[in-house]
């Protein structure tokens, strides 16, 4: 793909040599043209050319010269392309009025002419004008009338313009199905003219439509596809991707991917200055962090989301953040303000379908009143010129009718209005009592959300304290019950001074497996039931590895492991005993998969300003089928290489703490030559940007 990427862009760069070789080598030639037929076809050839490259000011210049002559030798052919030229021109400098006039002119020219192509192509400038002004009824009937001609001439690019121009139409009147027909057909169209920005745009069109027809897995599909064929290194495109992604995965309760790429996606966009992109990620995330009850960091998310999406006014993000809000609140059982959210949700969303059915109203609306007006022009001195041979008798009798016309005319009315004001009374007494109804159902209808959601929630608490009890009554009593019977033959003096020196490592190993187990139960069950909140603040790392290396050098040493130390003074920006649990659960990690003259590394570096710690070995490693099993909320746990036991809930709590930081965690591994388990932190403060 960046192959293909310099390609393109040596295509273009050759593209705009060549070019501009045409105009010279056109304006060459023109200046030793006769001045006839021939020259305004030269001429016309220029003008094309200088319209392409978008030099305006020059294409006019040769449109004034060349429609003077072509008047002159009365070329018609030539007189009806240069006036289309100039509607173009106009078109492109958003001067409608002129730019319709034109249109519509060397559309009769043409139409003289037979030229059925031309006419076409002029159909489809008016259709795209009529869309762009939001006269889409008007629009569509000029590009669909266009598209026939196109069709049969396989013009590519015309209809690559008329598809993307009905395609636009059709998804502005809300009809999603033939907007997505259409951009598929444009599609076609761009991957036989190898426009690949074009291509790009269209695609990310299009996945967006997917998602708003519930067709996620589509919107996926394509989404997948363009990050796959970015550059890496293209923040831009991938800082707009990775939001949407994660979006349409959420959709699928798959809050791993989700939140993997929420996180790229936050870490790009968090950096530029365009916010919206942001303010898609924010929203998207602390969805995510509701449906795992972070509710904390999801509010925190919101309120951020809110200030960015009311700065842009940006409505359909700030519809979405209410709807989070309000589930949120109902979530804490705050039911006043989740109703206030809800309010104000579809107080914005009544706001947004008004919007939409005035653009609507709006379609044709200039050329209708033009129609309208000269109708009423025309009928206004059809009427004055009708000459009136009445007497004065008559006219007086006519006046007395309309007098008694009016009269029953003023009656009728008062009645009307009267029966009117008592129906609008009874109205507004009914709808207030019915909003009063709509609004305890919602009350209600938000406490039952919240009761279930509660209930849920209880559930998992429920399965936490199982599995702690499961965990506890296993490996915790085998450790604590070796530490009990080495007790007891202590008492008993069934032990001699030899046996009792040979039992203290095991006795060591036991007390230590004990101390990590209950360490990593109780950090774990926190996790599990919302408690932790981290508290930052700026801290040394080489300091955290000194004060945990030291709690294991003397296992280290009867296990026969070496330490290699790289660690440097630096700081990072997290909660320092957090940080102290990661960094002890992957030190245990390391030494209970190390063998005799095996060694343990640990590192840090700064890379895009965030600290990276590593924790290596050279250990058994770990196969790819156990890779994919880390990290995740169900213990999984092997036995060390001295079979030492585990819980498999270090590495989970690693990710839960990590996370709450900001911060990312990964691990690389190969079987048989070792493992290495990196932790991503910020280096200062992520939410001042």
């Amino acid at each position: 793909m960046r192959r293909l990427i310099t390609l393109v862009t040596l295509l273009f760069i050759s593209l705009g040599f060549s070019q501009s070789n045409e105009i010279d080598s056109l304006a060459l030639q023109l200046a030793f043209q006769n001045q006839d037929s021939l020259k305004v076809d030269v001429s016309l050839k220029l003008i094309k050319s200088l319209y392409d490259s978008n030099d305006y000011e020059r294409a006019i210049k040769y449109i004034i010269e060349s429609e003077k002559l072509s008047n002159s030798i009365n070329h018609k052919k030539g007189i009806a392309e240069i006036t289309y030229y100039k509607a173009l021109i106009y078109a492109e400098k958003n001067d409608y009025i002129n730019a319709i006039s034109g249109y519509e002119k060397s559309k009769r020219l043409f139409n003289k002419l037979n030229d059925t192509i031309s006419i076409a192509k002029v159909n489809n400038s008016i259709g795209l004008i009529e869309i762009k002004r939001g006269n889409f009824n008007k629009g569509l009937q000029y590009s669909l009338n266009a598209i026939r001609e196109l069709e049969k001439r396989h013009l590519k690019t015309d209809l690559n313009l008329a598809y993307n121009n009905l395609a636009q139409a059709y998804s502005s009147i809300n009809q999603k199905d033939k907007a997505i027909e259409y951009y598929l057909k444009t599609l076609e169209v761009q991957e036989q003219l190898n426009d690949e920005s074009a291509i790009f745009k269209t695609n990310t069109i299009l996945a967006g439509l997917y998602s708003e027809r519930k067709e996620h897995r589509k919107a996926i599909e394509i989404y997948e596809t363009l990050i796959e064929n970015t550059n890496p290194k293209n923040d831009s495109i991938l800082g707009h991707l990775y939001p949407k992604l994660g979006g349409e995965y959420l959709e699928f309760n798959d809050f791993e991917k989700a939140s993997n790429y929420l996180n790229e996606g936050y870490d790009i966009n968090v950096l530029k200055t365009n916010k919206t992109d942001l303010l898609i990620t924010l929203n998207n995330l602390a969805n995510l962090n509701i449906s795992q009850n972070k509710l904390t960091l999801a509010e925190e998310q919101l309120l951020k989301a809110g200030e960015i999406a009311k700065n842009s006014n940006n409505k359909p993000e700030l519809l979405k953040q209410y709807k989070l809000l309000k589930a949120l609140d109902s979530l804490r059982q705050r039911f006043e303000k989740a109703y206030a959210w809800q309010r104000a949700y579809y107080e914005l969303k009544e706001e947004i379908q008004q919007e939409k059915a005035a653009l609507n109203t709006k379609i044709n609306e200039s050329f209708d009143v033009l129609e309208f007006d000269t109708v009423n022009i025309a009928s206004t001195n059809q009427h004055t010129t009708t000459p009136i041979n009445t007497s004065s008798t008559l006219q007086n009798a006519k006046l007395k009718q309309l007098n008694m016309g009016l009269y029953f005319t003023v009656g009728l009315l008062i009645v009307i209005s009267t029966f009117f004001v008592v129906f609008l009374l009874k109205r507004n007494n009914t709808i207030k009592y019915t909003k009063k109804l709509e609004e305890k159902n919602i009350k209600i209808e938000l406490q039952n959300e919240a009761f279930s959601k509660q209930t849920k929630h209880l559930e998992n608490v429920n399965n936490v304290k199982d599995k702690l009890f499961s965990i506890v009554s296993h490996d915790l009593k085998d450790s604590l019950s070796s530490i009990n019977g080495f007790i007891d033959l202590l008492k008993d003096g069934s032990l001699s001074r030899e046996e009792f020196d040979t039992l203290i490592p095991e006795l060591s190993e036991n007390a230590n497996n004990a101390s990590l187990l209950l360490f990593n139960l109780l950090n774990w069950s926190k996790s599990q039931m919302q408690s932790l909140e981290p508290k930052p603040s700026l801290f040394d790392i080489q300091e955290v590895f000194e004060s945990k290396v030291s709690l294991i050098e003397q296992r280290m040493q009867n296990k026969g492991i070496t330490l290699i130390d790289r660690s440097l003074r630096d700081f990072a920006y997290a909660d320092r005993s957090m940080f102290e649990i990661i960094i002890q659960n992957l030190l245990a990690n390391a030494l209970k998969f190390c063998k005799k003259d095996d060694s343990i590394t640990i590192s840090n570096h700064i890379s895009n300003g965030c600290c990276i710690i590593s924790v290596a070995d050279s250990g058994i490693g770990i196969s790819k089928q156990n890779l994919d099993k880390l990290f995740k909320e169900d213990s999984f746990s092997t036995l060390g290489t001295d079979n030492e036991k585990g819980t498999g809930l270090g590495l989970s709590i690693c990710k839960e703490l990590v996370e709450l930081n900001h911060g990312k965690i990964w691990v690389e591994s190969t079987q048989g030559i070792g493992s290495t388990f990196y932790v991503q932190l910020p280096k200062s403060n992520p939410d001042i940007s």
